[in-house]
């Protein structure tokens, strides 16, 4: 599955909103230093969609605009 993620970091709390079918804004903690900003977020997805971390991967990690897959089992 692809979805397309809105992300902004250094938030005040990690959350998730769902905005149709296959996009999501997202609000991660975290700063976008060293990874850190793409790495919570792929925990967020991962819970959120109840799949493990591993099958969440980021194909542009440095956009705001994240493409994401989600692989399946």
């Amino acid at each position: 599955m692809i979805i397309h993620v809105k992300v902004k970091p250094n938030a005040s709390k990690d959350k998730i909103d769902k905005i149709s079918e296959n996009e999501y804004n997202a609000w991660v903690k975290a700063k976008p230093k060293d990874g850190k900003a793409n790495q919570r977020l792929t925990n967020l997805l991962a819970k959120e969609f109840g799949v493990n971390v591993k099958q969440v991967k980021i194909k542009n990690p440095s956009s705001r605009k994240k493409i994401i897959e989600i692989l399946d089992n």
